[in-house]
């Protein structure tokens, strides 16, 4: 590879000033200030946990969405009861979060009225961190069990074509008197943003990541984005795509994989991708005898040397950040406010 890029300088700055920022990006594209605040919402939490593949970075993309009408930023959710404890919502190629955020507020009084409950979101888009989702339902004592499907990234085992997503799961679960247990994971050994930063920065990337066109394991970013991602697993990771395929898109009757357009262009027709949310209320499955069984497993697992829970180092960050602030490249500040300030052609 080529010699490397500079790191781009940063500066810390506040959450409060970066959500107005990211919200006027958004409005001025064409998005209603309720969805673009939601958005600004989820973009934050993300730099926040520094998570920042899926933080600020998306808003340019976001709003390029919204301006070419790939992303329907002014879309309200159809959201109906479609049985006892099933919830569908029709995100209407709008953003994931407002979509979500509309199911979870209609399945919650039903969780504890069944039990059990699930949430599908058909013609979605990109959920970003799909941990934080399930994180604010356990905060409600309930467990969450999500799925999300994306564009196509993975072959089929044996196979060269992406065919499916990177399809992150994530679970969420209640814990007495501490933070609750999140565990957010993608079906791909690394990010794809990752191998995407290291094209930008003319670095190689480690072996095992992905492979080439042809299906050949590769160490350059280049032929990584022009090949597949590899799965977590090997032929397991593969499979467990496929699951989260026939959870997230086939039960929404949204697009595959490999039906879908990109989440980092305005080029074609929206993503239209699912997801899907399931739900157990802690208190009907025995209450306080759950969260101490919970317990007795994270205790043991705590108790071996060197050994850690899901979400340990997420919140160290997140403790950090809250006292230091956000630390964004002075670039993309400069672009967001130039956007922000730009006016509005719509």
């Amino acid at each position: 590879m080529r010699g490397l890029a500079p790191n781009p300088t940063m500066t810390a700055r506040t959450p409060s000033e970066l959500h107005e920022l990211a919200t006027r990006v958004l409005v001025n594209a064409g998005a209603s200030r309720a969805n673009a605040g939601i958005v600004a919402d989820a973009l934050i939490a993300a730099e926040m946990d520094g998570i920042s593949s899926h933080g600020l970075s998306r808003v340019p993309a976001y709003a390029d969405q919204v301006a070419s009408g790939k992303v329907d930023g002014q879309a309200n959710p159809e959201v109906k009861r479609a049985a006892a404890a099933v919830v569908t919502v029709d995100a209407l190629h709008g953003f994931a979060f407002p979509a979500i955020a509309a199911g979870i507020e209609m399945a919650l009084p039903i969780v504890r009225e069944t039990g059990v409950a699930a949430v599908a979101i058909g013609n979605s888009h990109h959920c970003g961190v799909l941990g934080h989702a399930v994180e604010s339902m356990a905060r409600r004592n309930v467990l969450a069990l999500a799925f999300s499907n994306t564009p196509a990234a993975i072959a089929a085992w044996g196979g060269t074509r992406g065919v499916f997503g990177t399809n992150p799961i994530a679970l969420a679960c209640p814990r007495r008197m501490r933070e609750p247990l999140v565990i957010d994971l993608a079906m791909s050994v690394a990010a794809r943003g990752k191998i995407m930063l290291a094209a930008t920065r003319n670095e190689t990337i480690p072996e095992g990541w992905a492979l080439d066109a042809s299906g050949k394991p590769t160490t350059d970013p280049r032929e990584a984005l022009a090949g597949t991602m590899a799965p977590i697993g090997g032929a397991k990771g593969a499979a467990l795509a496929l699951i989260v395929e026939l959870l997230s898109a086939a039960l929404t009757r949204s697009h595959f994989g490999f039906e879908a357009s990109s989440f980092f262009d305005a080029k074609g027709e929206p993503p239209g991708i699912g997801q899907l949310f399931l739900l157990f209320d802690i208190q009907t499955f025995g209450g306080d005898a759950v969260l101490e069984r919970i317990e007795t497993l994270c205790e043991a697992i705590e108790a071996e040397p060197g050994a850690r829970l899901p979400g340990t180092r997420r919140s160290a960050v997140r403790k950090k950040i809250a006292e230091s602030g956000i630390e964004v490249p002075d670039s993309l500040y400069l672009e967001l406010t130039r956007r922000a300030n730009a006016a509005n052609s719509r």
